[in-house]
């Protein structure tokens, strides 16, 4: 600690757990820079799928949870974060700002940021061991301090949900060629490898899942529509870190869990499940499978990540 500032090894530190952050095909569409009180999150525009519009909508999110992940590993270093979001109209990508203090760190701090190395994105099915209903509650809780809301596709909502899930469309050749450059990757620091690509849609499940129909039984994972009231920039990113607190918190009471936020890129599929999930009362930001992973399943490979040199500002990374 230095003038009431983090020391270089605590702020490599939390970065290196921020970017463990989910994204979709782990584009990874996020910069920091480092001033002498604050820390600064950027969309890296360079990195966001061609196909997901003007607004940028699923990099934004992403860039929220890798905002919630930061935070939490702030926190359990001993520093609150005062975030500052969207602090410029002006520059829309700059995302935040972040000023810290010193903090005593509670439990679920501690608890959740020891999740971060351990949450993974499952794509397999998930076992029928039901999920108490305490869990989904507590993951609603979580969701709703940071601004959504959390609804659960049960009987003829989730026949719904799951219809408009596989009705998706051809979504053109932009999101083939989005598709083309960031997945199937051999061995990669950034990107999807090979081994994550969906190979098959599960005829018991949703779209987004890995595996060889011959391997695979009945998928019981339960979907969760996540939701923000309205739908600007600054919805995206606090619905990316609701996001972020879900996924923590399933992790650390041993759920599985898998974010579907392609299907969503279809502005026609995105109204539907709107109207007929979430009763036009709020703008769906990503659909949650979540589960119990299967007893006799293999460990996941952990995703690779870029070194946090690129991700910080070259000068700000030297000055860190």
């Amino acid at each position: 600690m230095n003038h009431g500032w983090p020391d270089e090894y605590t702020l490599r530190a939390a970065l290196t757990l921020a970017v463990r952050a989910p994204s979709v095909h782990n584009t990874q569409p996020w910069r920091f820079r480092i001033s002498d009180h604050d820390i600064h999150l950027y969309l890296d525009s360079t990195r966001a799928h061609q196909s997901s519009g003007i607004d940028q909508r699923d990099a934004v999110l992403s860039c929220g949870a890798a905002l919630h992940h930061l935070r939490i590993a702030l926190a359990a270093a001993g520093w609150s974060a005062v975030v500052h979001r969207l602090p410029h109209p002006a520059d829309p990508n700059h995302l935040a700002s972040i000023e810290l203090v010193p903090h005593r760190p509670t439990m679920l701090e501690h608890a959740l940021n020891s999740m971060i190395l351990r949450r993974q994105t499952d794509r397999r099915p998930f076992s029928s061991a039901p999920i108490p209903p305490g869990y989904l509650g507590l993951v609603s809780e979580r969701a709703a301090t940071l601004g959504a809301s959390i609804r659960q596709a049960v009987d003829t909502t989730r026949e719904r949900l799951v219809e408009v899930l596989r009705a998706a469309p051809d979504p053109g050749a932009g999101y083939r060629l989005d598709l083309a450059e960031w997945s199937g990757r051999p061995v990669t620091r950034d990107g999807a490898p090979a081994r994550s690509v969906p190979l098959y849609s599960h005829p018991g499940g949703v779209p987004g899942m890995v595996g060889a129909p011959r391997q695979a039984g009945p998928d019981f994972a339960e979907l969760l529509v996540l939701g923000t009231t309205t739908d600007d920039r600054l919805a995206q990113l606090c619905a990316g870190e609701a996001l972020s607190a879900v996924l923590l918190t399933a992790t650390n009471v041993g759920l599985a869990t898998c974010v579907l936020t392609e299907p969503l890129e279809i502005p026609e599929l995105r109204q539907r499940i709107r109207v007929g999930v979430l009763d036009e009362r709020a703008y769906p930001q990503a659909v949650i499978r979540i589960g119990w992973a299967s007893a006799d399943v293999a460990a996941l490979p952990v995703a690779s990540r870029r070194p946090l040199a690129d991700v910080l500002d070259p000068f700000e990374a030297a000055a860190c």
